[in-house]
């Protein structure tokens, strides 16, 4: 039976056929895979993802976590799926073998953590936020600390956590209070108030590592001035045994719209509940150098961005699958040229308004989830590709695409997700189904790891100006190289190809014509726009791929033209660029004219 959480055929069209996955491992680092151990990974995320994490998706959402004033109560299925990731050892799937890794490519990883996603984004999150602090440490942190605080991790004992923003500052973190104050014994005594921390506190593990933004006294102004911090909920002693409380307190559980069976927390570190050592404050440990935690931080952030992009896609595509079942099963009405009432209803499938929402939904999980992996296969091509041009190319498009990958899946999988309720009609808004609560999950997706409006201002304040424009540069090359090879392979390809090249044309042309007045806040008043219409843009360059690809396939004599699924991809692209990519005619147009309205409106006129 197919599953109903992923396309398990098209992510190996993803990953074989088109990102060619299998041609990894001619490079060293990846030398002892072959599509065999990427297979067998895969198969087992699957089966762990279905087996432990679907069955209590539902029930974590019913019976979300709650604080008797001591202690944080979760359903014990969270607990024991959360011990099945861990000994499955796929925390340390991509990581360096000296540290007991794989040494998967980041872009298998990738996919296997997809299926935990699609299951269960709650319940996965306690991982996913575990595997991204840990490889901050591994990157900046000392080996004493790694030996602390990243083996019990990888070992499943301790869990981690990334706490930045405060009450009073949001996603402003030139605003934190949060104070780090330096002692004798090398360590630090941390104070202040950390909002909106996801899996702050549970009883899942042996301890929770918190990576904390703070300042140190006397420190740069602003964000020059932000350090990062270890500060473990129970100290750890030389021999690696967890011992006594930490000053960090739970002050309250945040209750949620979606995600509600991952813990979201008001943290209090140092308000002299618990004193170890009697001195007041939480004792913290410094990662690298003073005032350079923000740069450390966006290890983990960045990789977190992805990761919620990856998130949105995976909800995005669950309801798909499950709106698609609903539809081939549910009978309802008859064909509009066959009335007689005497005549069996026809699945909803048949008629022709249903198809075009799963037509949509198809294009936004395919097109998000395609969007993901290229950007995971980006992420090993930088840091493994054979030559240094090739490695700082990746690096490059992987900086440019990255605000992209967290805020298109998080804008269009929500999307798919509606009309997945849609197409359930009066069932998919009750509680009986699963895609009411994907779309409550997958609405934080525009939120949490920077907005979807911080995201636009990154794209176009940051990221396709950094270097003279080199990243959208690079971009467009890629782009255009795409469009010439539909041209070249003729028919309705073609067509594809030449309004991709177009496009492109008009975002680079309309990039440069924001920023030649020089004026930053009229640019970037519609950043949200220009945010929206690259990715729309992008999205139809990764759907002409994987037209070229399937048609490639479809014609060969083992596959041939009838095959339903390269059929599908075929529709599918021809729908994105029939019906979305015309959307970015008008945004361009709104941003080429400089409009204003937005910032000319005065706040007291609203």
């Amino acid at each position: 039976m197919n599953s109903q959480l992923l396309s398990r055929r098209d992510l190996d069209f993803l990953l074989y056929e088109w990102l060619d996955v299998e041609g990894l491992t001619a490079r060293p680092r990846y030398a002892e895979h072959d599509r065999s151990t990427f297979d067998a990974v895969l198969e087992l995320s699957q089966q762990i993802a279905t087996d432990h994490f679907a069955p209590h998706n539902k029930l974590s959402d019913a019976n979300e976590p709650t604080f008797d004033g001591e202690r944080v109560h979760l359903i014990p299925e969270v607990k024991k799926a959360v011990e099945e990731f861990a000994n499955s050892g796929l925390l340390a799937a991509s990581l360096d073998a000296e540290h007991g890794g794989m040494q998967l490519p980041y872009v298998v990883g990738s996919a296997c953590i997809a299926w935990f996603q699609a299951a269960n984004v709650a319940t996965s999150s306690y991982t996913m936020l575990t595997l991204g602090n840990l490889n901050l440490l591994l990157a900046h942190g000392s080996a004493e600390q790694v030996d602390t605080f990243v083996r019990p991790m990888l070992e499943g004992r301790f869990l981690g956590t990334m706490c930045l923003s405060e009450p009073q500052a949001g996603s402003s973190l030139t605003d934190i209070t949060t104070r780090a104050v330096p002692q004798d014994d090398g360590t630090y005594r941390l104070s202040g108030t950390k909002m909106w921390i996801s899996a702050g506190d549970h009883e899942l593990s042996e301890n929770i590592v918190h990576l904390v933004l703070a300042k140190i006294p006397g420190g740069p102004p602003g964000v020059k001035g932000i350090s990062l911090f270890i500060v473990p909920k129970y100290l750890v002693g030389r021999d690696g045994a967890v011992g006594e409380r930490n000053d960090v307190v739970l002050a309250g559980l945040n209750h949620k719209m979606g995600y509600r069976g991952t813990t979201n927390t008001l943290l209090n570190f140092g308000e002299g509940v618990h004193t170890p050592g009697g001195a007041p404050g939480a004792v913290a440990y410094l990662v690298g150098e003073p005032h350079r935690g923000l740069a450390y931080m966006f290890h983990m952030m960045n990789e977190a961005r992805i990761g919620v992009g990856a998130g949105a896609a995976a909800l995005g595509y669950t309801g798909y699958l499950k709106s698609l079942a609903y539809a081939r099963e549910r009978p309802q009405g008859r064909p509009i040229a066959g009335k007689d009432p005497a005549t069996p209803q026809v699945p909803i499938i048949e008629h022709a308004d249903v198809r075009r929402m799963l037509l949509a939904q198809k294009a936004y999980a395919e097109g998000a989830m395609a969007l993901v992996l290229l950007c995971a296969r980006l992420s090993d091509d930088a840091a493994t590709a054979p030559t240094e041009d090739e490695r700082a190319e990746a690096a490059l498009l992987l900086d440019t695409l990255t605000p992209i990958v967290k805020s298109w899946p998080s804008q269009w999988g929500p999307a798919a997700n509606d009309l997945a309720i849609q197409v359930h009609g009066g069932y998919g808004y009750t509680r009986d189904y699963d895609v009411e609560q994907h779309y409550r999950d997958n609405r934080l997706n525009p939120i949490h790891e920077g907005t979807h409006g911080i995201q636009a201002l990154d794209l176009l304040g940051r990221k396709v100006t950094a270097g003279g424009g080199a990243g959208l540069a690079a971009l467009a090359a890629r782009m255009n190289r795409t469009a010439e090879r539909a041209v070249q392979a003729g028919g309705e390809l073609a067509d594809h190809g030449r309004a991709l090249k177009s496009t492109t044309d008009r975002l680079v042309e309309v990039t440069a014509a924001l920023w030649a007045p020089m004026d930053v806040e009229a640019a970037l008043a519609n950043a949200t726009v220009y945010l929206e219409a690259a990715g729309h843009t992008v999205v139809a360059w990764i759907w002409l791929e994987q037209a070229l690809t399937a048609a490639s396939a479809a014609g060969t004599a083992s596959a041939g033209t009838d095959d339903p699924f390269y059929r599908g991809k075929l529709h599918a692209a021809r729908y994105f660029f029939r019906w979305e990519l015309p959307r970015t005619g008008p945004q361009f147009d709104l941003l080429a004219s400089g409009d204003r309205t937005t910032l000319d409106m005065p706040a007291d006129c609203f």
